[in-house]
């Protein structure tokens, strides 16, 4: 199995997200877009108020067979940009996803800020995992981005951090990840899938904790995409 680490940027660095509307816009996109079956218009008929309650679980997901493009392990939405978690499970999945996926919420984001032209800077970036460092952090690395929202916390980047418990604090305040759930917190679990590491780091809210306490800046400064 191929694992990706998959990010795209707004145009010119502008950002793509500019309420929680459009963060709970495109949880549901991750979700809709990942089947076989063609988009549709899916953007238009949204349910908004499913989505922002706790334990989201999309509309007659259990009377609606799926046959999934791709498995996504782990997510994180920013600002101006994305970063997703992906293997394929369909020949071609994975590409037919990611271009379902910005096509759609384009399409949506477009029409909701009444804009025309392109959204995203351009091709979407994606990153073989190739070895085993890489893949022991880089779960981590993604839950990590919502630090860059604090001052105080921004240092991560740097494998230095002196104030993990405000850390892990703010990392528990932002929903737009996956973060909670591999904390135990029903968010979004209908969007991800944990198997592949859930056995690997168990208890995941005493594990970030100690990866934060004893971050290793080798390891972050050779995987810092940013």
């Amino acid at each position: 199995m191929d694992l990706y680490h998959v990010l795209n940027r707004g145009v010119e660095k502008r950002n793509i997200f500019m309420d929680n509307r459009d963060h709970a816009r495109f949880v549901h996109d991750m979700y809709e877009f990942n089947d076989t079956k063609p988009a549709g218009n899916s953007y238009r008929a949204f349910p908004m108020m499913d989505i922002v309650s706790p334990s989201w679980v999309p509309r007659h997901a259990a009377e609606r067979e799926r046959e999934r493009l791709v498995d996504i392990h782990a997510w994180c939405l920013m600002g101006n940009h994305y970063h997703l978690l992906i293997s394929e499970i369909k020949e071609g999945g994975l590409s037919a996803f990611l271009r379902k996926l910005n096509v759609g919420y384009a399409k949506y984001f477009n029409e909701r800020y009444r804009r025309a032209g392109t959204l995203f800077q351009g091709r979407t970036k994606k990153i073989l995992i190739r070895n085993d460092a890489h893949f022991l952090h880089i779960l981590h690395y993604i839950h990590l981005n919502p630090l860059d929202f604090n001052q105080k916390t921004k240092e991560w980047r740097t494998g230095r951090l002196s104030g993990h418990v405000q850390a892990l604090q703010n990392l528990k305040k932002h929903r737009w990840s996956s973060f909670l759930d591999y904390c135990g917190q029903k968010n979004f679990p209908s969007v991800i899938t944990r198997d592949l590491f859930g056995d690997i780091f168990g208890n995941y809210d005493k594990t970030i904790a100690e990866y934060l306490r004893t971050m290793d800046s080798d390891i972050v400064n050779e995987y810092t995409l940013e």
